[in-house]
């Protein structure tokens, strides 16, 4: 009998819960759950009582977030799960390699590019392994686009053109909690656009080069509202009169997961989940455009918007055979406010290639449940259970995330200074 892995997960918060009940029911054989450490002993008691609840699950020892070394040196991980705040990845990433364990990530792999040449670093110095969670890779769309650029349908790529949208109750969430701190999050071009520039990585097999970026809080904020002419206006959801008739509003008290996760854990950490995104102190942008070339000289045009009337994409890559265009519309969902299945769930998709000189055909594409577009339970038997041979290479390295939030991170400097900027500036492997 092959013996269990070992998994700590550190950061127990709306993420968390895709990883844990996954190695607590699906792939039990195996792999097994020894520690939980967050900053939050609520939340890591409200995981507990999942598990035990729904998989019979023995309770997982905890750790507050300042016991994280003690955590290890007594439970002996063989892999750590980070699933914390993204400004702390590089400090839990850089300590479990450290102290001998592998370590898989949530996206984005960190926020900006000293943390990155931190675990670059790491990883050199320690040998150890590291993963991030690109789950997006794995859904069959996403894999069927990489298949027919692979095999030459269009022959070379020379541009990409992506759009990016979120809507009012997914792209709003990211305005309540802690991502609209741009210094825990690097922003939305680099928690979310990770997701996105990864893919195009993975699409071309290629890596960015040069990055020109624009953007702008335009419709979130206090400030844009009161030019609206809003006059209703809120810290928080809970308690408020002024909530109750906000569309935008959250009300955790109404969500059982929430209520347990954040209503109820608040008292410990004072982290208010359900922040007006019309209020002060959002530090993030909600209208992004991005310009990037790659080495292998193809252009990318990106944009992300966070406020739209329906979620998904639209790619069209431009080739020397001819075109293809991919549509994917996203089922609406806010983060730990239900079944994990419903991230990023795809309500409809289209792959649509036109050759140059032919007729323009639909491209048939393989349904598969779960969130993230099916890529999920993929993503899961990859990382826990005994994954098959992957001609299209979608687990994704250290490296892999390096590159993703290295778009991300060009733009943000870019959009600081109005000036392109070189991605090879930025870190050295």
């Amino acid at each position: 009998m092959t013996q269990k892995k070992r998994y700590a997960q550190v950061g127990i918060g709306g993420r968390a819960r895709f990883f844990y009940e996954a190695i607590a029911g699906q792939f039990g054989d195996t792999s097994q759950l020894v520690a939980f450490c967050d900053v939050n002993q609520t939340r890591m008691n409200y995981a507990n009582k999942i598990l035990q609840e729904k998989y019979n699950y023995p309770r997982v020892p905890t750790y507050k977030h300042t016991e994280f070394e003690e955590m290890i040196k007594k439970e002996k991980p063989d892999i750590v799960l980070v699933t914390s705040v993204d400004r702390t990845h590089h400090h839990y990433i850089i300590k479990a390699m450290e102290l001998g364990c592998d370590v898989i990530t949530e996206k984005p792999m960190t926020v900006d590019e000293v943390k990155a040449q931190a675990i670059l670093d790491a990883v050199k110095r320690t040998g150890r392994k590291l993963r991030v969670t690109f789950n997006y890779r794995y859904a069959p769309h996403n894999t069927k686009i990489r298949e027919l650029l692979a095999a030459g349908t269009i022959g070379e790529v020379f541009s990409v053109h992506f759009e990016w949208l979120l809507n009012t109750e997914h792209g709003a969430d990211y305005f309540r909690r802690w991502h609209r701190d741009k210094r825990n999050s690097g922003g939305l071009l680099v928690h979310k656009a990770t997701h996105h520039f990864d893919l195009v990585n993975f699409w071309l097999q290629t890596q960015p080069d040069l990055v020109f970026a624009q953007g702008d809080l335009r419709f979130y904020g206090r400030e844009n509202a009161e030019n609206r002419g809003e006059t209703k206006f809120y810290a928080r959801a809970y308690g408020s009169e002024n909530a109750k008739d906000d569309p935008f509003a959250l009300h955790l008290e109404k969500h059982e997961q929430l209520k347990a996760m954040y209503l109820d854990a608040e008292h410990e950490d004072g982290y208010y989940r359900d922040q007006s995104v019309f209020g002060d102190g959002i530090s993030i942008e909600d209208t992004m455009g991005v310009l990037v070339r790659y080495k292998n000289k193809a252009i990318l045009t990106y944009s992300l918007n966070a406020y739209l009337p329906w979620e998904g994409f639209r790619v069209a890559f431009n080739g020397s055979k001819g075109r293809i265009q991919v549509t994917v519309v996203e089922r609406s969902y806010v983060n730990a406010g239900g079944h994990v299945g419903l991230e990023g769930a795809v309500q409809k998709k289209k792959i649509e290639v036109f050759p140059m000189f032919g007729e323009a055909y639909e491209v048939p594409i393989i349904e598969a449940a779960g969130g993230h577009g099916g890529g999920d339970p993929v993503l899961l038997n990859d990382l826990f259970g005994t994954p098959e041979p992957d001609p299209f290479n979608r687990a994704a390295s250290h490296i892999d995330g390096a590159m993703s939030i290295l778009t991300g991170i060009a733009a943000n400097k870019s959009i600081a200074t109005g000036m392109p900027v070189k991605i090879d500036t930025l870190v050295k492997f």
